[in-house]
C-alpha cells in the first residue's frame, strides 16, 4: 500500500465532505487512517494459497482415518471485515468445522485464517468460501463447514437502518453438504 498516497486521498476526502483537515482534531487523521487501512486490509496482500502456507501447522493423528466421523469445531471467532459494496464495517462471528483425515490443524491457525480472510474488502459469502478452501488446502479434508453470523453497518447505520439485523451464511463442503445427519449435528452444536 502506498501510505503517503492514502494520506493525501483522506486529506482530500475530508475537504470534499466539507471538513477542514487542518483543524486540530483532524490534523493527524489522514496518517491515522492510512495506518489503520494498512492493518485492516492486510489480507489483500495474500492469496488464499499464501494464507494456507502461513497457517500450515498440522499434527499427524492416527485416530483420524478416512472412516472417522469425529468433528472439530472452532466456534464464534470474532472478526471484522469491510463490505466491498459500501466499505462499511461487518461485525462477524465465524464458526469453522471439519472432519480430520490423518491430521489436525492447530486451533489457533483456524482463528488466524478467519482473521486474515476477513482483512479484505469482502462479501460475507466469500469469506466462508475462502476459509473453506484454505482449510481444505491445509488439512486435505474435503469435509469443511463455515457458518458466519454478521451484522453489517451498511444495513444498520445507513440505507434501511435496521439495527440488530443479522445475516447468516453457511458454506458446506463434502460430507457436510451431502449427509443430513452430519449437517444437523453441526447445526445443533453451534450456538444460536
Amino acid at each position: 500500500m502506498n501510505i503517503e498516497r492514502i494520506e493525501n486521498l483522506v486529506y482530500q476526502l475530508l475537504q470534499e465532505i466539507g471538513e477542514d483537515p487542518e483543524r486540530s482534531g483532524l490534523k493527524e487523521t489522514p496518517a491515522r487512517v492510512a495506518k489503520m487501512y494498512q492493518e485492516i486490509f492486510e489480507g489483500t496482500n495474500y492469496t488464499n494459497k499464501q494464507i494456507a502456507e502461513m497457517a500450515d501447522k498440522t499434527f499427524d493423528e492416527d485416530i483420524y482415518d478416512e472412516n472417522c466421523k469425529d468433528m472439530v469445531i472452532v466456534e464464534d471467532i470474532p472478526c471484522f471485515s469491510w463490505c466491498e459494496h459500501h466499505m462499511a464495517l461487518m461485525n462477524l462471528q465465524i464458526s469453522v468445522a471439519y472432519l480430520p483425515v490423518g491430521k489436525v490443524v492447530g486451533l489457533s491457525k483456524i482463528v488466524r485464517i478467519a482473521e486474515m480472510v476477513s482483512k479484505r474488502l469482502q462479501l460475507q459469502e466469500r469469506i466462508g468460501s475462502d476459509i473453506a478452501d484454505i482449510m481444505t488446502m491445509i488439512t486435505g479434508s474435503e469435509d469443511v463447514a463455515v457458518v458466519i453470523k454478521g451484522i453489517h453497518s451498511c444495513m444498520t447505520a445507513r440505507g434501511v437502518k435496521k439495527p440488530g439485523t443479522v445475516t447468516k451464511t453457511s458454506t458446506l463442503r463434502g460430507k457436510f453438504e451431502i449427509e443430513s445427519d452430519l449437517r444437523n449435528e453441526l447445526i445443533n452444536l453451534l450456538p444460536d
